[in-house]
């Protein structure tokens, strides 16, 4: 599997979901997903040009990290405990999994600068998944104005695994009807101009629905590798 051919496909899909829904392909950010490959296969990654890394395991992360530093930007996308905070803090770029007070509480303490986070949004209601009810987002995101380490860039989802389209459209529509609702609401601490939704088998779809930050894994670096 050689992910600058895989790259080529994937940025082809792209540019054709931009095409067909009026989008500039460049508003469209690829985070690599490494969390299961090696440092070897992410060296390729690298190679290839995609320079935004995302992991989701601190042991994972930090093993990485140490290997590559700030030749990346790096995206902490899986649920992140409170007690493993202060171990990943100062190195992460982005945090997309930012789904609870006692969380922004425990970034605002241990950050030494202003961090970028995405508030997780469990649209799809299944309880596999974590994330603050859509209905709680508006909220969530005022109690986390006291947080002067935090800034709100943008809103993250899970859609289910499944083929119905119609119901993958369905899901990604409304985070980003909800992200127009934060983002009119002109908070200082939280801008929300980015929607971090789409893996590799939905980006396309989440693309037609305003991503602006997608997630590939398995179709770009295989697994286990």
């Amino acid at each position: 599997m050689d992910v600058s051919q895989n790259l080529t496909e994937i940025k082809a899909r792209i540019e054709a979901a931009c095409r067909n829904n009026n989008r500039n392909s460049e508003d469209i950010t690829i985070i690599a997903v490494t969390k299961y490959v090696t440092i070897e296969r992410t060296e390729e990654v690298v190679d290839a040009g995609v320079l935004n890394l995302g992991e989701n395991r601190q042991e994972g992360f930090i093993e990485k990290y140490n290997h590559f530093g700030n030749r990346v930007s790096w995206h902490f996308i899986g649920s992140l405990q409170t007690r493993k905070v202060k171990d990943i803090i100062d190195k992460v770029d982005y945090i997309h999994s930012l789904d609870r007070l006692s969380l922004a509480k425990e970034i605002n303490k241990r950050a030494s600068t202003v961090k970028d986070c995405f508030v997780q949004v469990n649209v799809s209601g299944e309880e596999s998944k974590h994330g603050i009810q859509p209905e709680d987002v508006i909220q969530f995101i005022e109690k986390t104005s006291e947080y002067a380490n935090i800034r709100i860039v943008g809103l993250m989802t899970m859609a289910p695994h499944s083929d119905d389209k119609e119901l993958l459209h369905k899901v990604f529509r409304e985070l980003g009807e909800l992200r127009d609702k934060v983002k009119q609401r002109n908070y200082q601490h939280a801008p929300c101009n980015y929607l971090s939704m789409g893996m590799s088998n939905d980006y396309e779809i989440a693309i037609m629905e305003g991503a602006t930050h997608i997630r590939i894994g398995s179709k770009l670096v295989g697994s286990n590798m």
